[in-house]
């Protein structure tokens, strides 16, 4: 199976950042899939996503400031949620694109529901992948734990192998050859050769206030996506949404449709058959 193409681009944010983004084409007469990624992560999470999708839709995939191959932010003040929004909202203005259709991954959902809340661009329908207006204090306690502790490794089999230390519990089934996939997709080879986190460290300042969404009440931006397509993803063994949680979003926005994705923790990748199962059922309602 061919790989799927993509163009490489950038746009320019409001305090003058210039920020990277895929733009996979295709999908004429479709609202493009806006694609957010999560908090350390890159666009590179949403290629298993592309090789089943793109062409038949348009995928836009920004990375977020201080993520990937866009520029770290001057301030890290500048790492929280509002800051996100505008960045995008920017992306989508020199795209000239009309209504997306938006997969959020984690800190992506969270920007989708913010995206709603202040009507700063139509959606034409939301996916949640493991995040809603819930979070468990496990899961919140687990990110802060890692998030900005850095490290660096020689080889792609020692990078592989601490990742399988702190993450073994999300995927329990992968194998060595998953792992080394999942560490390229992580990280990057740094200006000194060694194998570091993709993201800026400073990312980490926004978990110790309300920047990333943790403390706030998030229930009236997720009721903002009532009247829209809306999919909501939870991994089977995630330890930062609930089941009660996702039950609790079915009950106030009717019409939400929840599926879980077996053997997972936080965040379900998008290449289980489960996940992208259920991504073709919400983009048939879309379409």
């Amino acid at each position: 199976m061919a790989q799927p193409v993509w163009q490489d681009d950038e746009w320019e944010s409001a305090d003058g950042l210039k920020l990277h983004y895929r733009d996979y084409p295709g999908g004429e007469g479709k609202p493009p899939l806006l694609c957010l990624h999560g908090l350390t992560r890159n666009a590179r999470d949403f290629a298993p996503l592309a090789e089943r999708f793109a062409g038949e839709w348009r995928m836009i995939v920004p990375e977020m400031r201080g993520r990937g191959d866009s520029e770290y932010g001057r301030d890290g003040s500048s790492y929280n949620l509002p800051t996100y929004v505008d960045d995008v909202v920017r992306l989508l203005q020199q795209l000239d694109v009309g209504s997306v259709a938006v997969v959020g991954t984690s800190m992506g959902g969270l920007m989708a529901m913010f995206i709603a809340q202040a009507k700063a661009w139509p959606l034409a329908g939301v996916a949640l992948n493991d995040i809603g207006p819930d979070l468990e204090p496990e899961g919140v306690a687990r990110i802060r734990e890692y998030v900005g502790q850095g490290g660096s490794y020689e080889t792609w089999m020692h990078a592989a192998r601490a990742l399988r230390e702190s993450n073994g519990s999300a995927h329990p089934t992968f194998g060595l050859s998953e792992w080394i996939a999942f560490a390229k997709q992580l990280m990057c080879i740094s200006g000194n050769g060694r194998i570091t986190f993709d993201y800026d460290m400073r990312v980490a300042e926004s978990l110790q206030n309300n920047d990333a969404g943790i403390g706030l009440d998030l229930w009236p931006a997720y009721r903002s996506l009532a009247g829209m397509p809306l999919l909501v993803l939870r991994g089977e063994l995630s330890d930062l949404i609930s089941q009660a949680t996702v039950e609790a979003m079915q009950g106030e926005v009717l019409g939400a449709k929840a599926v879980t994705v077996p053997g997972v923790g936080h965040p379900p990748l998008l290449g289980e058959p489960a996940a992208q199962e259920a991504i073709a059922a919400w983009l048939a309602d879309i379409a």
